[in-house]
């Protein structure tokens, strides 16, 4: 199944807004409410009525559900179904539900398509003291009382399609799902004592998450819309296993179906019609710039990604497996941006993903496809993964125009400015950024090509934290700072929620120079990982003494991890551009997130396609030396697991990467690449490999 959304476009946005509406409004009329492919061509300009629903909006609901929520318990292990723990008989749940909704319509003749995204409290809770079934009497159990478990929230990204009557608008809508997970609760027979208390931790539907539904809106003013609204959501089965530590187990399993009905109030911004064109400029001059108030656009990339077999002497339990392999991944994004007041934008990015990187993202410290996490799913799953408020300074002196980007909003800028943004994003969306060698959209796919190896950045499984970053630009320098949670533990998918308990400190310096007056960058980049570390020594040392293999969770203690490098960007001429890095970090603790490398070397070239008759083509080609320190190599050595190596053993080597890509351009935001990568030692194994993987990236984005 393919999937689609409203998202950002990341680059080259030169038209009109007016025609940025029309392209929205012909992917979300194709939907007609659900999110498949739409790739058509322009549409003529339709007449502005004397009211309008297109523009951006923003607003809150409350309302009420119900559904078949209530769980059944089912006794595993026991001789019959009469231990079977039903509270209230099942039947239906309810509950209040409330929350916020943003979106954008754009209206044609009376056809209103768009898109909306929501995120709503649900407050589905179990609770309470039930009367236990006959069966338990023999067991002097007569109650049991139930408490957590609850399903706090959820939203939905939908394509919406309605009929306007003038001022009244009516509607239809679909799409994806997402939340309606559990957190951990308990079962208690009569009351607290040995054997009585069971208890389970988080749970989370595996099943695709879908919406439909239904609504009317009301124009109240030309800014208020007023609207009721009725929702379907399937957000899946749930199971979770309740254990007492004695060998007895209750399967609470449920079919999380809501019906919502509630009502909301939105405001829209602007007045709903076309941007007017920028002024006309002088004769032989160019156009004002002007500012974009919102933006929304949107991107859907698939990457599959293969090898055929190679040799190995043997595997471990983070090998790379040696026998052929092919999986692919599919990334949907959603990208909103907002102006507030002056300087000031905010942000936000849901996101959709499916599938798995080959050996389930182990066995490769340069890893060969940036488009996977360290947790692949067969169903798609949605995460908000970035939201953050974006405040721009200008200190004067000239003017440049910032293009729109997917966490920028096209305008002019003073050229000396400095730039605070704080809330969640990548850390490396604002550090080590590199034009040849950074973006896996549009350049290579390799985690250390893309990237300092050894730069161990702040994230969960997901490369994603809360932090701030602080950036003053000035003439021909940047100076950047910023400080961002670590997660839980090493390779964890939580972030530390004590603010400062385990943190990153980051430091870049910037310098812009010419080069026979071709332009360049160089950057100095500084960071420290201040959080609970094992160290591979004393896993080592450990192992030996018990005769056990080494683990390094079983080492972990408050440690100081510090590391840099440094970042070279060079234009040799219009169409050949030059990239290398070279990053390092202390070798003694454990990776925290990125991946593990303790020393890299990278470097390559990009070739444009106007050499050969297609300007916006391109090659690439880029290599990667990763290594890792001693007591590393020791603990692998010795049979240890990492976040994703371990073969059971090491013949030490450094790992070589070389990669190639081709990049055909198929339209205007359409594109799709060949990659080649030749991976030799992988893991640092001279035991394995090597191993040839191939790969074909389809892009497009409006």
């Amino acid at each position: 199944m393919l999937w689609i959304e409203m998202v950002f476009g990341r680059r080259d946005w030169r038209g009109s807004r007016k025609r940025l509406e029309q392209l929205i409004a012909i992917g979300t009329a194709a939907t007609a409410g659900l999110w498949v492919p739409a790739f058509a061509a322009d549409l003529p300009a339709a007449p502005s009525p004397v009211f309008t629903w297109t523009g951006v909006y923003l607003g809150a609901n409350v309302g009420g559900w119900f559904g078949p929520n209530n769980p059944k318990y089912e006794a595993l292990g026991f001789s019959s179904p009469g231990f079977d723990l039903v509270p209230n008989g099942g039947g239906t749940n309810v509950g209040a539900t409330g929350g916020f909704q943003a979106g954008y319509n754009y209206q044609m003749g009376s056809f209103v398509p768009g898109f909306e995204a929501d995120f709503d409290y649900l407050g589905n809770c179990r609770g309470g003291t039930f009367t236990a079934p006959p069966a338990y009497a023999l067991f002097g159990t007569h109650s049991y009382s139930l408490s957590g478990g609850c399903s706090y929230y959820a939203g939905t990204l939908r394509g919406r399609l309605g009929f306007a009557f003038d001022r009244i608008l009516v509607y239809g809508t679909g799409g994806i799902a997402y939340g309606g997970n559990r957190n951990p609760g308990s079962v208690t027979f009569n009351s607290i004592a040995p054997g009585n208390y069971f208890e389970a931790g988080a749970s989370a539907a595996a099943r695709t998450k879908y919406v439909f539904g239904a609504g009317v809106e009301y124009a109240l003013s030309d800014h208020w819309f007023a609207r009721a609204e009725y929702l379907y959501e399937n957000l899946g089965r749930i199971d979770q296993f309740f254990l007492n530590g004695a060998g007895q187990i209750y399967d609470s399993s449920q079919f999380n179906q809501n019906h919502i009905f509630r009502l909301g109030l939105d405001y829209r911004f602007g007045d709903g019609s076309a941007a007017a064109e920028p002024p006309s400029a002088p004769a032989g001059g160019t156009p004002p710039a002007t500012a974009e108030e919102y933006a929304a656009h949107g991107a859907i990339t698939w990457v599959p990604q293969g090898y055929p077999s190679f040799p190995a002497a043997y595997s471990g339990p983070q090998s790379l497996p040696p026998e052929a392999h092919l999986t692919q991944v599919l990334q949907v994004d959603a990208y909103l941006g907002l102006a507030l007041w002056k300087g000031a934008s905010i942000y936000f990015n849901p996101e959709v993903d499916q599938g798995f990187g080959v050996g389930d993202t182990f066995g490769v410290a340069g890893f060969p496809n940036a488009f996977v996490y360290k947790l692949g799913s067969s169903a798609p799953y949605e995460r908000n993964q970035r939201y953050f408020l974006r405040q721009v300074i200008g200190l004067g002196g000239e003017t440049e125009q910032i293009d729109a980007g997917p966490y920028q909003l096209a305008g002019p800028v003073d050229a000396n400015r400095l730039t605070f943004t704080v809330g969640k994003y990548s850390v490396v969306d604002i550090f080590d950024d590199n034009k040849y060698a950074h973006d896996p959209v549009n350049t290579f796919l390799n985690w250390t090509i893309i990237d300092m190896g050894a730069f161990d950045y702040a994230g969960d499984a997901w490369g994603f934290t809360y932090g701030a970053t602080a950036e003053w630009k000035q003439d021909s320098w940047t100076a950047r700072a910023g400080v961002f949670q670590l997660s839980t533990v090493p390779g964890s998918a939580q972030i530390e929620p004590v603010l400062f308990r385990q943190f990153e400190p980051v430091v870049e310096l910037e310098e812009r120079h010419k080069i026979l007056d071709q332009p360049g960058k160089l950057k100095f980049l500084f960071y420290a990982n201040d959080g609970f570390m094992g160290s591979y020594n004393e896993a080592v040392a450990e192992g030996f003494a018990t005769g056990t293999t080494p683990d390094i969770t079983d080492v972990r203690a408050r440690r100081v991890k510090v590391g840099g490098g440094f970042n070279l960007e060079q234009q040799i001429t219009p169409s050949l551009g030059f990239f290398a890095r070279l990053s390092m970090s202390t070798g003694q603790y454990e990776t925290f997130h990125f991946t593990e490398v303790e020393r890299s070397a990278s470097g390559g070239f990009q070739v444009s396609g106007d050499l050969w008759g297609r300007e916006k083509d391109q090659i690439g080609i880029g290599g990667v030396l990763n290594g890792i320190s001693n007591a590393h190599a020791n603990y692998l050595a010795a049979g240890g697991t990492g976040i994703i190596l371990g073969d059971g053993a090491l013949s030490y080597s450094g790992e070589r990467v070389l990669e190639t890509y081709y990049k055909y351009v198929i339209a205007d935001g359409m594109h799709i690449s060949l990659d080649y990568q030749f991976v030799d030692n992988p893991g640092y194994n001279l035991a394995r490999g090597p191993v040839s993987l191939f790969a074909l990236r389809f892009h497009a984005e409006f």
